[in-house]
């Protein structure tokens, strides 16, 4: 009887075994076997299971463990070629993270075209610069990057950031009870961006309203699919429905008020878009403008509050380095003439800077290479394309991983270590720090984000002071890199050290 029950074990087990080597066989046949031939210049790697490929484990490392393990996995098992190939968000992908191939694929627009996941791609809006053809969207990329970029835009922005990041500091200075940093921060840059990009309209109820449909849709970015009640990719679609309508209401007062003899155009981004042209010199749809100024919001909604977070977060887990900034932002008080207020722009052969010396830019950039606020960057092959001796099919997708590349000794000595002083004399190679992306697609809002960044860090580190409530707070990495709850801290101003700026 007894070796029976350990038959009938061994018969299971093997039958277990002979399921999941099936299941795991699907998608080898769905997407490998059919290419012929040309499977075998596939790069290595693991289709995981049936439609969901290997986002189980993404997941996992992402929400629940060392987000890094998801590539060293690939490493692990494959070897260190830096191209390997999955299932990834619904279609048959290829993974890359060796700065050169890296910095092929985004360069190469004749090969590959802008392809984010559906979820992605129906939130931002199909008219918005990731459904457009390559000369649209340079032309609207001049359009609309003079906004954003460039000494003259940016320095009619430094008085409003003040003013908002002062502000916001003194009121959570004055609370006597812990704030969630990334929630109040939130709220901070969504006072500075609504009127770069909608102008006069944004009184408080509006950025109330609006600030809460962005953070539904944001929600809804890294969720499955389904748009059906209950599910959040639904919840988001609804934000996204209301929103549009919201914003098109814009557009329309707008127009109305062009009508109007004494009507004077603002400086916003939407003025700039009622004003002008698409490339075949027609007027620019309400569609069009919708969807191009939510994707302008959606991208400063959520990246620039966690990119300060994270600098906080860095400064208090770094206290030499903290002092380091510190006594930078002092020497920059001394140095301006007696009579000035406020900061004023600068420039550095590196980036466009407002007010700091190396220990800030560089802080900045160790962060954005530390965290990596994005997980990948997305592309589709349009024709068959080797790169490096590996075939990339027509139809596939690829990921550019940027923790890949972030994190890899072979491109920075001690990766893990947040170590600001490594881009002292640091040469850069090319696809070796991408987080914004590279080639055509470089994020045209990167200098605007730095700049509200700065501009916290320079009062931040002069008048305050940080207490984390919970200090030992896990990570979570997924859908966005932050801690769990939320960086839960009081906020202090400083006594006799504080600085009258």
């Amino acid at each position: 009887m007894e070796e029976l029950d350990v038959l009938d074990l061994h018969l299971l087990r093997g039958g277990y075994a002979f399921v999941f080597g099936f299941l795991r066989k699907i998608n080898e046949w769905l997407y490998v076997r059919k290419l012929g031939e040309k499977q075998y210049s596939l790069p290595p790697g693991d289709m995981g299971w049936p439609f969901l490929g290997k986002m189980l484990s993404f997941w996992r490392a992402f929400k629940f463990g060392d987000p890094d393990s998801f590539i060293s996995s690939f490493v692990t098992r494959y070897g260190g070629m830096g191209m390997y190939r999955t299932v990834m968000f619904g279609k048959p992908s290829i993974i890359v993270s060796m700065p050169e191939t890296c910095r092929r694929v985004l360069a190469d627009e004749v090969n590959f075209k802008l392809n984010y996941p559906k979820t992605t791609q129906e939130l931002i809006g199909k008219k918005s610069f990731h459904d457009m053809s390559n000369t649209a969207h340079k032309h609207f990329r001049r359009l609309t990057a003079a906004k954003i970029n460039g000494s003259e835009s940016l320095s009619m922005y430094i008085k409003r950031i003040e003013e908002i990041m002062i502000g916001s500091l003194d009121e959570w200075a004055k609370m006597e009870r812990p704030i969630e940093f990334y929630e109040e921060m939130k709220k901070a840059t969504f006072k500075v961006i609504l009127p770069i990009f909608l102008g006069s309209v944004t009184d408080d109820s509006f950025i109330s309203r609006t600030k809460n449909l962005f953070g539904e849709i944001m929600k809804g970015f890294n969720s499955l699919a389904i748009n059906l009640p209950g599910f959040q990719f639904h919840r988001a679609i609804k934000a996204k429905r209301e929103l549009e309508k919201i914003i098109k209401e814009v557009v329309d007062t707008r127009k109305s008020m062009k009508k109007n003899d004494a009507y004077t155009a603002s400086t916003s981004m939407l003025d700039l878009l009622v004003e002008a042209e698409d490339e075949d010199g027609q007027a620019i749809s309400k569609d069009s403008i919708s969807d191009i100024l939510n994707m302008y919001l959606l991208a400063g909604f959520d990246s620039v509050a966690l990119a300060t977070l994270w600098m906080v977060l860095y400064f208090y887990e770094n206290p030499d380095t903290l002092q380091r900034a510190k006594e930078e932002q002092i020497q920059i008080l001394k140095r301006r003439e007696p009579t000035q207020k406020g900061l004023t722009y600068l420039r550095s052969n590196k980036w466009s800077i407002w007010l700091s010396e190396k220990i800030i830019v560089h802080a900045i950039d160790e962060m954005l290479r530390r965290v990596n606020i994005g997980f990948s960057l997305f592309r589709e092959a349009k024709e068959d394309t080797t790169i490096n001796g590996y075939l990339i099919p027509k139809g596939w997708n690829v990921l550019i991983c940027l923790r890949g590349v972030h994190m890899d000794p072979a491109n920075y000595l001690e990766p893990e270590e947040f170590n600001p002083s490594r881009w002292d004399n640091y040469r850069k190679k090319g696809g070796a720090f991408i987080p914004f992306g590279a080639g055509s697609r470089f994020c045209p809002g990167s200098d605007l984000a730095k700049l509200e960044v700065s501009i916290f860090l320079h009062y931040f580190l002069l008048n305050y002071e940080v207490e984390r409530t919970n200090p030992k707070c896990p990570i979570n990495h997924f859908p966005s890199p932050k801690p769990s709850d939320n960086f839960k801290a009081k906020f202090k101003r400083l006594g006799s050290d504080s600085m009258d700026v």
